[in-house]
């Protein structure tokens, strides 16, 4: 059991109670990254003389070892102090005792956090962007299948599949744009801040986070310390894509449904029920909704941990940490799962030959009085769900509508018949000619779906070099701190020769 913080101001404790406030089991996902800081650190204590050259060879010899041959133990409070430990084992009390010099497990574990942090948002918007690879797969095969569009869940106007996917696609989109500005604050470091009010030691901050791969510092050094919001910065975006990916995924429960067949969910995401044979369930999209809700539960225990607590550091923060990792390990998975799914859903075929559905193209027959025989808008809305309730009530459709029909609603609204030709009719009843005509900039025309694809595809591409772009700073800095600790580490040895 680890006395290495008792003995001094406190008598020594008990196992189930160190074992009770222990966080060493979530520690394990930091444990590298705390090797890796501490070797940072000592590395910058040698270069401003703050601890000889080869005290700091014996240190990093001692972490580079344990790096290698990591290990964890369940009598200690945390992973800080198991390093620590550690280090003091392979090295000695009198030259490993210095490793916390200068710094606080305050400042390391919030540096530590955000270095796990920035690679799980990177692995985050890596999987997005796959998700919206698959969306723009299945938008290609789909850019002329014509389905309704819904309002309220009734049917609206017509769309393509397309249109709606590449819809699907600008959501997931703003979520990356946050989660990049997220890893812009995540990605700055507290390490010097030490407890709260920095050192009396003259050690360089900038070249900590240089090592590290932070873009630069959290300056302040209470703020570096006590500040948690990015964790919940993170949380609440991951909450919004949760929201986001709930929706999506009842639209396609919803659209799967024998009532609705709009779309055909693959069997191998599917399951059948126990008792009833014809029963194809959306059995992974329902999971996938439910287990949205789980990152909501996160983000608000997270959030409530957090409220009200005084400045600086609290116990209470190991408490939110694991909210975090285990909303970032639910939202991946499902990710994960999501994109394959999506890649292969199938659409059904006619869908727009259902009689009801030539309702969907009311608005344009309204349009086109508008602007073929210049019926102010709200009176010609009138008139064609005037037309339209006649239609129903009659069982008949859109399809149905006759210009004597039409003159005849018309009168009540126009005190006059209305004279219109078979060929507008017949028009505003073409989904097709819907959809071509409404050719506005995001609309749902060919030229511009395919336009919109296009355009995504780049940005895909440019998301793609942004996070290859960050993970390779990272990667140069670490192979900076390697090739530094080698190099003074060496020194010890170089004395033996």
């Amino acid at each position: 059991m680890s006395d290495l913080l008792r003995g001094g101001r406190l008598a020594p404790s008990r196992r189930e109670i160190i074992e009770f406030a222990s966080s060493i089991k979530s520690d394990e996902k930091i444990l590298r990254h705390i090797i890796d800081i501490n070797r940072a650190h000592v590395i910058m204590l040698i270069e401003k003389g703050i601890i000889g050259k080869s005290d700091g060879s014996k240190i990093l010899n001692a972490l580079l070892n344990l790096r290698e041959n990591p290990v964890i133990r369940l009598d200690v409070e945390d992973a800080h102090i198991l390093v620590e430990e550690e280090v003091i084992r392979r090295a000695g009390l009198e030259i490993g005792g210095n490793l916390n010099l200068a710094k606080s497990r305050n400042d390391q574990v919030a540096t530590a956090l955000r270095m796990e942090l920035r690679n799980e948002i990177l692995n985050l918007i890596e999987l997005i962007v796959n998700l919206q690879d698959s969306l723009l797969y299945l938008a290609e095969k789909n850019i002329e299948t014509i389905i309704p569009g819904y309002t309220h869940l009734q049917q609206a106007q017509p769309t393509t599949f397309a249109h709606y996917l590449l819809a699907q696609f600008d959501v997931l989109e703003r979520n990356i744009w946050r989660l990049i500005d997220a890893y812009r604050r995540v990605n700055l470091s507290p390490m010097g801040a030490g407890a709260l009010a920095t050192s009396s030691f003259p050690i360089s901050r900038e070249r900590v986070a240089e090592l590290l791969g932070f873009e630069g510092l959290v300056e302040n050094s209470i703020d570096a310390v006590s500040s948690r919001d990015f964790l919940l910065e993170t949380l609440a975006i991951l909450s919004i894509l949760a929201v986001d990916l709930s929706r999506f995924a009842e639209d396609l429960i919803i659209w799967s449904s024998m009532e609705f067949s709009l779309l055909e969910i693959p069997d191998e995401f599917t399951s059948t029920s126990s008792i009833m044979p014809q029963k194809k369930n959306p059995e992974v999209l329902e999971v996938i909704r439910a287990r949205m809700s789980h990152i909501l539960g996160d983000f608000t225990a997270s959030s409530i941990i957090m409220k009200a607590l005084p400045s600086t550091y609290n116990m209470d923060f190991q408490e939110a940490t694991p909210k975090l990792w285990d909303a970032i390990k639910t939202m991946k998975e499902n990710l994960m799962m999501l994109s394959e799914l999506v890649r292969n859903i199938k659409i059904r075929e006619n869908i727009t030959n259902k009689p009801f559905t030539s309702f969907l193209a009311a608005t344009e027959l309204a349009n086109i009085l508008v602007r073929n025989y210049k019926v102010p808008f709200r009176t010609a809305h009138k008139i064609v769900g005037a037309l339209v309730k006649r239609l129903i009530e009659d069982g008949k459709t859109l399809l149905d509508a006759t210009p004597e029909l039409l003159s005849e609603v018309s009168s009540v609204f126009l005190q006059k018949p209305l004279i219109i030709k078979s060929g507008d009719l017949e028009k505003a009843a073409d989904l097709k000619s819907f959809i071509e005509s409404h050719n506005v900039r995001g609309g749902p025309s060919r030229r511009e779906v395919e336009r919109m694809i296009s355009h995504r595809k780049m940005l895909l591409s440019q998301f793609r070099v942004e996070v290859s772009g960050r993970r390779r700073r990272i990667e140069d800095s670490i192979d900076m701190l390697d090739s530094f600790s080698k190099y003074y580490a060496a020194q010890e040895n170089n004395r033996k020769i």
